[in-house]
Parts: C-alpha cells; structure tokens; sequence
C-alpha cells in the first residue's frame, strides 16, 4: 500500500482519526477476533479500497493508538517503528 506523499507522520498522529480515516478514504468496521493480542488489521482490496477492522471492546485509547500504528505500517509512512511487545505482520 502507498498513499500520497503530502501525508506526513506527524500529520496522521494529530488529526482525529474519524478526520483521518475519512481523509484517507478508509472504511473502520468491527472485527468479529476476540483474541487478546489482536489489535486490528488495515486491509487492500483488489479494488484500491481500505479497511480498518479492529476488535470491539478495547478503550478508546488503544483503538485509536493500535488505529495509528496500523496506518502508519500500512501505508508505509516514516514512523517509529511498533513499540514490542507489539508487532505488525505484512500478508
């Protein structure tokens, strides 16, 4: 996945992420995995649309956090990488 060069990492981390996913044409949908250490997936289709889906019943923070850190691999930003224990899979 790519996006346009104008976003930048500071700019994902300050705008709210309902703004954000609408900027970036992003569709965010409950994730039917409840297992513990799963914290979302950012998915390509064919197509070029995007998908968020993230695990229900989280707090607010660490969806919009684990959010973020998703979009930023994701879209191959200058990020800092994915603090551990955490970790993001490419597939």
């Amino acid at each position: 996945m790519t996006v346009a060069p104008a976003l930048s990492a500071d700019h994902l981390l300050d705008v709210p992420l309902p703004q954000l996913l609408t900027e970036l044409d992003v569709e965010l949908v409950d994730s039917s995995i409840t297992d513990a250490g799963f914290f979302g997936a950012l998915v390509e289709r064919r197509d070029g649309t995007r998908v968020l889906s993230m695990p229900v019943g989280r707090s607010t923070f660490e969806r919009d956090t684990a959010a973020r850190m998703l979009l930023a691999e994701g879209l191959g930003l200058d990020a800092p990488p994915v603090p551990a224990p955490l970790e993001v899979s490419r597939v």
